[in-house]
């Protein structure tokens, strides 16, 4: 039975509302039971579907390197524990793709915490995806219509943007690391007084940055 203590959609910058989940893998504590790590809840509209059942072989197939990021997966849907084992073990046996994440067998109430019932779909949920940090606060919340499969490219790149951004008090331009200005460079935040501003260039000829203008100026990686 899941315990949710928090009310409301979950907004970025939330912490991730503390349920207690029945999963393919035991019962489990979010955001406890994922302490000290990075992880991806996502949900999908339901077991035995062709565009959630790519999308499960897809997720396992990049498993090593979200865990590389330090990054767990857990999926969720409002069906049965028993309807995500035969799932699983209809996916291992057709497809040779073994499921070692948890899933979430939901009977309502984290899909109605979480604000992912679909309009007009009656108890189905939505594809949603929440990346939370360490410390159990929301950083980034995507959702997708049922027509339309995930891209986990894109999942994997975020989760690194946020860890890298976090760890170098920088921001990421657009396509990061493959900008099309800048390359892998990381953007330097702007300036907050006029001062600051004054310095901007000063820093470009001592080559810590490199100088667009006073409120945009990059940098590589050290």
């Amino acid at each position: 039975m899941e315990k949710c203590e928090a009310k409301g959609m979950p907004l970025l910058g939330d912490r991730f509302p503390e349920m207690k989940v029945q999963t393919t893998r035991g019962m489990m504590d979010l955001p406890g039971d994922f302490k000290g790590k990075w992880f991806v809840l996502f949900s999908h509209p339901a077991d035995f579907t062709p565009v959630c059942t790519t999308e499960f072989v897809a997720f396992q197939k990049r498993y090593d390197k979200f865990r590389k990021l330090n990054c767990e997966l857990i999926g969720m849907s409002v069906d049965q524990v028993f309807a995500h084992m035969k799932w699983e073990e209809w996916i291992k046996d057709n497809l040779k793709v073994e499921i070692e994440f948890p899933i979430i067998a939901d009977t309502g109430k984290v899909a109605e915490t979480l604000g992912l019932i679909h309009p007009g779909k009656g108890t189905n949920t939505v594809r949603a995806v929440f990346i939370v940090d360490p410390e159990a606060n929301m950083r980034l919340i995507l959702y997708y219509p049922q027509e339309i499969g995930r891209n986990m490219e894109e999942i994997l790149r975020v989760v690194e943007a946020l860890q890298t951004a976090d760890k170098n008090k920088v921001a990421m331009p657009a396509n990061w690391p493959n900008n099309e200005l800048f390359g892998s460079n990381v953007i330097v935040p702007p300036p907050t007084d006029v001062n600051s501003a004054k310095e901007r260039k000063k820093k470009s000829e001592k080559g810590e940055y490199e100088f667009v203008d006073w409120w945009l100026c990059h940098k590589k990686l050290k």
